[in-house]
């Protein structure tokens, strides 16, 4: 029976640092420990919040409600053949961790998402995305307690929905709970450079035929030049989703904003770089109570010390605003606010 812990502090448990408490809490280290914690008679009739490494989660208030904190560890390939590696992981293992251990076992893949902050669980969640890769990519299926019915289930990459930094889980929050997900790394491997930052860093490095341990330092390096690193500065990584936008409006754009920062996609829209457009709008480096814009990335709000929820709240609506009145565009905000 896993352990239940009472008036939880969630400031350690969100990369932003931000400060909250939960009514109750329990770590859920194996499926056994998942189905004991949703049977607690303290937690019956409250929220519950499923909590991985907290980098995607901004807390504006107290959590009157049972804290779920996925800690189901293991890592494995259960399969190969000639053309992937299927490769499965506990939901609470440490995504970068894992990517770093992939590689180590001579299973390449995910390289490219290197230093993503948060957990395996969390992934196909968010459907995270860095560097011209995204999970749905690598995916093959994952297990999930399907809290409607009751059961365990396996759902397919179809099954999940996958759409830019969007999933199943997020258009029905609380259905599912991740408690593995197994990857397919494709057979014979091959290296996703067309990102420029990468492309650019194999270059300067004058790596001409990369391998994927070059791609894999290549985007640390590249990472740690451009974001903080949560353990010094609170953050939740990139704040605001490129905003996609139909090929005319991007043409009037540009029309207005010849440097506008944009990529084609293969439907024929284009997603904005919402980075450049904070930068724009001048809110690099600037503050709104504790909480800033990072001097380095627009992208990335910061808890510059004693930051509230309400703070970063108060900052992303004001950056919002301010990008709707210039370009005519509506930044949606990537992490979810609770």
């Amino acid at each position: 029976m896993p352990e239940l812990q009472r008036d939880f502090s969630l400031r350690e448990h969100n990369t932003f640092g931000l400060p909250a408490m939960a009514r109750f809490a329990v770590a859920v280290r194996d499926e056994d420990d998942l189905r004991a914690a949703l049977a607690l008679p303290e937690g019956q009739g409250l929220p519950r919040l499923v909590l991985g490494g907290g980098s995607n989660l901004v807390l504006t208030r107290d959590f009157d409600g049972l804290v779920l904190k996925m800690a189901i560890q293991g890592r494995a390939c259960i399969a190969q053949s000639t053309d992937a590696w299927l490769v499965e992981a506990g939901a609470g293992q440490t995504w970068h961790d894992f990517v770093a251990w992939t590689l180590e076992m001579g299973w390449p893949g995910l390289e490219n998402l290197a230093l993503v902050p948060g957990t395996v669980g969390a992934a196909p969640i968010q459907n995270i995305g860095a560097y011209g890769l995204e999970v749905a990519e690598r995916f093959a299926y994952l297990r999930a307690l399907d809290t409607a019915s009751g059961e365990f289930v396996a759902l397919d990459a179809a099954a999940c929905r996958f759409g830019y930094r969007d999933s199943l889980f997020k258009q029905q929050p609380g259905r599912y709970i991740v408690t593995r997900v197994t990857f397919r790394l494709p057979r014979p491997w091959q290296p996703v450079t067309g990102y420029a930052d990468v492309s650019r860093t194999l270059a300067e490095r004058a790596v001409a035929t990369p391998a994927p341990r070059d791609i894999f330092d290549a985007v640390v390096d590249i990472r740690r030049r451009k974001l903080p690193d949560p353990a010094d500065i609170g953050n939740a990584g990139s704040f605001f989703k490129n905003p996609v936008v139909d090929a005319a409006t991007f043409a009037a754009l540009r029309a207005r904003f010849p440097d506008i920062v944009g990529y084609a996609q293969p439907s024929g829209a284009w997603k904005v770089a919402a980075g450049w457009m904070i930068d724009q709008c001048g809110w690099r480096g600037r503050t709104m109570g504790q909480a800033g814009v990072h001097e380095r990335q627009a992208l990335v709000l910061i808890n510059r010390g004693g930051a509230t929820g309400a703070d970063v709240v108060a900052l992303s609506r004001a950056i919002q605003a301010s990008v709707a009145e210039r370009f005519g565009v509506t930044l949606e905000p990537e992490p979810v606010m609770l």
